[in-house]
Order: structure tokens, then sequence, then C-alpha cells
């Protein structure tokens, strides 16, 4: 199997999508001619043409509006919103129409479509563009939330997402985009929404993390084991809604503790939600309370102070070692 990174493994799956089913198109700003801020959708128009690969004006919430509307006539619309701090804009669309419409029509109309967005931070951009909103969405019924770690998800997941009944955000983290490769299959293939993945097994205690945060993780529970001793089970969930419980509990229920770590602050995130569940499905399996590792309280500092903001390998391993010593 060839080895791509994660913009390139998103790049195929669009394409292996768009050669399957005539119906799927993309439209988003800047995603034709000069193929995406971050080059996801670099030749695709040259390939599929202008009429499958729409370049729009800078409007999210048009862009999603028009996306619902062709999604309703049977289109299978992939819309990008170019990053991640832009997404409060589509909110109205998502949450008074796209999350409803399944239930609004009893059932009878779905709209499969997927919005992509670039997530977190790690690149030092200015403000507005390293942000982690993905608890907005994964809050809303009717919406399901992906954000994949590896380009081998990457790839599987964008087509399932692209070929599910019901609409699909699709975070991608920009940090992964072109610093982390790996083996992906040549050939389409769909890697199953709402299935966690086990990234490394353990004993003494469970790392749950998604996106970038995955990584960190990985990189502290392999510092752990060689300077504490301790075996690190590092949990990744790859979608947020639909959740994983039976793996969340599986976990839980094998190590007695947990550590969830992610990028968004951690008043009311996504993180919240993992660990109340932990709590509600395990209690009588854990030997301390769960713990979370998030952004500061605050909003992303500029890129200066970025490094500071954002969860590494350290805080990680403090709150892995306060665990293991409750």
């Amino acid at each position: 199997m060839p080895e791509l990174n994660l913009a390139q493994a998103v790049n195929q799956g669009l394409r292996q999508a768009m050669e399957t089913d005539p119906n799927v198109i993309i439209l988003g700003k800047d995603v034709g001619r000069k193929g995406g801020i971050f080059r996801v959708t670099e030749g695709l128009q040259q390939s599929f043409g202008e009429d499958r690969v729409m370049d729009t004006p800078l409007a999210e919430l048009g862009i999603l509006g028009a996306s619902i509307g062709l999604a309703m006539a049977g289109m299978r619309p992939v819309c990008e919103i170019q990053y991640d701090g832009f997404m409060p804009s589509v909110l109205e669309q998502a949450i008074c129409h796209l999350g409803r419409l399944r239930s609004r029509s009893c059932g009878k109309r779905s709209v499969g479509l997927v919005v992509r967005s670039p997530h977190g931070g790690g690149l030092r951009a200015p403000e507005l563009h390293s942000e982690s909103p993905e608890a907005y969405f994964a809050h809303t019924p009717g919406l399901k939330v992906v954000m994949p770690s590896t380009p081998e998800d990457a790839k599987g997941l964008i087509i399932a997402a692209i070929f599910d009944s019901d609409p699909v955000i699709f975070f991608e983290p920009k940090s992964l985009y072109l610093s982390l490769k790996g083996e992906v299959p040549t050939g389409p293939y769909e890697t199953p929404i709402g299935m966690a993945r086990l990234a490394r097994e353990g004993t003494d205690i469970s790392i749950v993390a998604w996106g970038s945060m995955v990584h960190t993780a990985l990189r502290a529970a392999a510092i752990l084991a060689e300077q504490d001793n301790v075996s690190a089970e590092v949990l990744d969930l790859r979608t947020l809604t639909p959740i994983d419980i039976e793996a969340l509990v599986a976990t839980a229920s094998k190590t007695g503790r947990v550590v969830v770590c992610h990028e968004a602050p951690n008043t009311g995130s996504w993180a919240a939600e993992v660990s109340c569940l932990i709590h509600e499905k395990a209690l009588l399996k854990l030997q301390a309370p769960v713990r979370r590792v998030g952004g500061w309280d605050i909003r992303m500092p500029a890129f200066k102070l970025e490094k500071y903001y954002i969860p590494d390998e350290d805080r990680v391993i403090k709150a892995v070692r306060e665990t293991l010593s409750y």
C-alpha cells in the first residue's frame, strides 16, 4: 500500500467517491482552481469539471444552505468551510434545518451531505483559524460528527460520510495534513462511522482522544512506558456522534482509570460528555475519577502562545500520574 499524508488520503477518498457516483459534488471557497487552502481538493476540478467542483463566494451560511437544497434534490454535496473558526457562521442552517429535516419529514426525507472543515491548532495561524468547535455540532441532534487521526481512517471515513444518508460534519486536524504519513489502501473502502479504534493496548490506564490529540496521547503513552513502567491504553474515538459507548465502557472497565484529552476548552466540551458517559456506564469499574486534559477556558491565543494552550505530552503525563496515584 502506498504511503499518503492525511490531505492526500482525503483527496483520494473524494476522487473515488466522485468516480463511483456522479451525484457527488464539491463546493466551497477556493476548492476548485486552487485545490483548497490545504490542497485537499487539488486536481479534482481538472478531472471532473466546474459543474462538479465549484468555487463559491466567501459566504459560509450560503454554502451550507445551497448544499442542503442540493442534497434534498438528490445530489450528494461535500461542502468545505475553509477554517474551523468560520463554522459558527453555519450554525443557523445546521441547527434549524440540517439536523431537523429527517425528523421534520417523519423520516420521508434524508439529507446526505458532508460538511468538511480543518480543525484545531498546531499551525500558528491567526485568530479564528485554530478553533475546536466540535461540541457545538455534537450537541445538535441529527448530525454525525467525525474526526480521523490517520490517513487510512481519513480516506475510509470520508467515503463512508459521503454515502451516509445522514448529514456528517467531517473535521480534519490541520496539524496532521502534511505532518503524518501512513499506508492507505489503493481502492475505495469505507471505515464504519460510530466505531472507535484501539490505537494502543494497555492495562494500567486508558487515554481517550480524537483528532491530533491521539498522537499526543500515543507519545505520552510511550514516555510513560519508558519512565514509569506504566501500560497506557489509547482509544481513538474517530466518531464523536454517534459515539462508541461499548468501546468506552470496555477500555474503562479493563484499566479502571481514564484520562480524556482534547484541544477544546474543558467547560461544556465533548470531553465532559465522554467523562460523564464513563461514570454513568462504568462507575463500579473505576478506581479513580475520570480526568480531562483540554485547552484552557480562554480563546485560542495568538500564535506565540499557542503551544501553552494546546495540551502536550507533559500535561497528559501529569494527568495520568495524578490519576494513578488517586
